[in-house]
């Protein structure tokens, strides 16, 4: 799904990641979450003038659930996983890769094609 590099597109897409979920069955708070926090990473991190970001979710054998957000800034690579930073405690803002790694069971980056990235997240649907 490609969708808005805005506060209006994040939201959208936490929305249609639930519905789509829950179409397949998976009632899963927590990839709702996830999408949120990387699609609003997406439009503020990764936003260019008249580029969308697209959000995939794929359910790999009833096991995995796989989320993908790419956005057209491949030069601003996040922190790898278990190197992003704490803010302070009264910081307001630099908690969404935190709670992405608080949740999923793994998450990383994937450069390109260029000018873009994807950052994507995997739920364990089978514990």
């Amino acid at each position: 799904m490609l969708l808005s590099p805005t506060r209006r597109g994040a939201r959208l897409a936490r929305l249609l990641a639930s519905a789509h979920l829950g179409d397949w069955g998976i009632d899963c708070e927590s990839a709702a979450h996830i999408v949120a926090e990387l699609a609003a990473n997406a439009t503020v991190h990764g936003r260019v003038t008249g580029r969308d970001f697209r959000l995939g979710l794929a359910v790999h054998g009833d096991a995995l659930l796989r989320i993908e957000v790419s956005d057209a800034r491949g030069e601003r690579l996040p922190p790898c996983p278990g190197a992003t930073a704490v803010p302070a405690d009264d910081a307001e803002h630099g908690r969404g890769l935190l709670i992405v790694e608080a949740l999923a069971d793994r998450w990383g980056t994937v450069p390109g094609p260029f000018p873009r990235k994807t950052v994507w997240a995997e739920l364990d649907l089978v514990r």
